[in-house]
């Protein structure tokens, strides 16, 4: 797979083995997820369930700073790869890893106090409070490697070793698997032991790769001194502005979703939405993956000045996003039942509401993959602002008024219903702005 270069012409079958590694590794890290969420619900119960799905949008909106510097930062190395200074991308990559650290470790800090109003805020109330500042304070001691474990998956790509980089997702991915095996069926230690299954999974992924960057490598980049470059800094966190603004719209929105479901729907609302994000993380992951695994291969064409591959870039994308919608759609009808059933179903009434839910959400589906790619095709082409608009309106704008407004006239369905116009409008969103910059890139 390491075999195909940024600098080469993409056919579909050269496309598939690039974007093939950071597809399956997007997938897999999804597929942890659904584990570790069926153990929980499955072996401590649907409360600790609950307190941990309204927790971990908090946690997530924290790793958003491995995200914008993960995307923004590769798509301002592999330009430079492109333009051929290899040194210089070496130091931006130092630079972003080492700020990254720093950062990383204020916010464990700052955060490590905040968990109990901040869960008192999202709706915990009595011992939902308790679990929530439990599982939360484990995670955050793992914060810094998880936002590096974020960062690498893309600096992998860009390094032309994607095939490295699903290893060691897999790898982390397994960890969590049987530390969660073993801290909750066998030693039976509760949410906790989920928490440092999870935490433990992270630590992993973040150290082996921040080991291999450290030693010398046979890929294009490695940790170096480096001297502060404000300018970079600030250009890679405009690049990676929509990811980020992503990540921190999307922790805001599963805020609000949760708290709307307190209103209509109870615990058993928020535990039916926490199996639809575990689930729909599965579905989600091949686009992310595939935009993630593109991103370095379209900042490399646009810094070499090759525009006629930025159209066949492009065009190809289009299709392999559109056949994937599609096929995505008709998995989650399929599949609404026996997800269901795996998660929760030990308890009817909860069982019921979770597959209906899963049944609409599956539309959303058919228009989650344009957005998703959309912005990360502009962020490749460092056009932050572009990029963070797209972001902002699928991620934030859109949901926050159809999940406020839905509701009043179609209840609980609304609130599922909110996901499909919010992507539908952020697909048209997308459109438009590809035809208006068409010229302006000259894909």
């Amino acid at each position: 797979m390491s075999s195909v270069q940024l600098s080469d012409h993409f056919t579909y079958g050269k496309l598939f083995r690039f974007t093939l590694p950071p597809m399956i590794m997007m997938i897999f890290t999804s597929i942890y997820g659904v584990v570790d969420g069926f153990f929980v619900s499955n072996y401590v119960g649907k409360t600790p369930f609950a307190a941990v799905n309204l927790i971990y949008p908090f946690l997530m909106l924290l790793g958003a700073f491995g995200f914008m510097f993960g995307s923004g930062g590769s798509a301002l190395i592999a330009k430079t790869l492109g333009e051929g200074d290899k040194s210089k991308a070496r130091k931006l990559f130092s630079l972003f890893i080492y700020v990254s650290i720093a950062l990383a470790l204020v916010i464990m800090t700052v955060s490590f106090f905040c968990l109990r109003p901040v869960s008192i805020l999202l709706g915990a109330e009595g011992e939902l409070i308790d679990y929530c500042v439990t599982y939360g304070r484990i995670l955050l001691i793992a914060l810094p490697f998880f936002i590096l474990q974020f960062e690498f998956q893309t600096f992998f790509i860009t390094a032309e070793k994607p095939g490295l980089g699903l290893f060691v997702t897999v790898f982390s991915g397994v960890t969590n698997m049987v530390l969660d095996y073993v801290f909750l069926a066998i030693f039976d230690w509760g949410l906790p032991g989920a928490a440092w299954a999870t935490a433990g999974s992270q630590i992993v992924g973040g150290l082996i790769s921040l080991i291999y960057f450290a030693l010398p490598n046979k890929s294009l980049l490695r940790l170096t001194a480096t001297g502060l470059d404000l300018k970079a800094l600030i250009k890679a966190c405009t690049n990676g502005a929509s990811e980020f603004v992503t990540n921190i719209s999307m922790s805001l929105v599963s805020m609000l979703y949760n708290f709307q479901l307190m209103r209509y729907a109870g615990e058993n609302g928020v535990a039916a939405y926490g199996v639809l994000m575990y689930v729909s993380f599965i579905f989600v992951a091949i686009f992310l993956g595939y935009s993630v695994g593109v991103a370095p291969v379209v900042s490399f064409h646009f810094g070499a000045k090759h525009p006629k591959e930025l159209k066949n870039l492009l065009r190809k994308s289009l299709i392999i996003i559109g056949v994937f919608s599609v096929c995505m759609l008709v998995l989650g009808e399929v599949l609404a039942k026996p997800f269901s059933r795996l998660y929760v179903g030990y308890d009817p009434e909860l069982f019921e509401m979770t597959e209906r839910a899963f049944l609409i959400y599956s539309f959303s589906f058919l228009f989650t993959g344009m957005g998703i790619f959309g912005s990360a095709f502009f962020t490749a082409l460092n056009d932050g602002l572009t990029s963070a608009i797209i972001s902002f309106l699928r991620t934030f704008l859109f949901q926050v008024v159809a999940v406020l407004l839905l509701p009043l006239l179609f209840k609980l369905d609304g609130i599922w219903f909110s996901v499909i116009v919010a992507e539908f409008l952020a697909t048209a969103v997308t459109v438009i702005f590809l035809l208006v910059n068409k010229k302006k890139y000259g894909y």
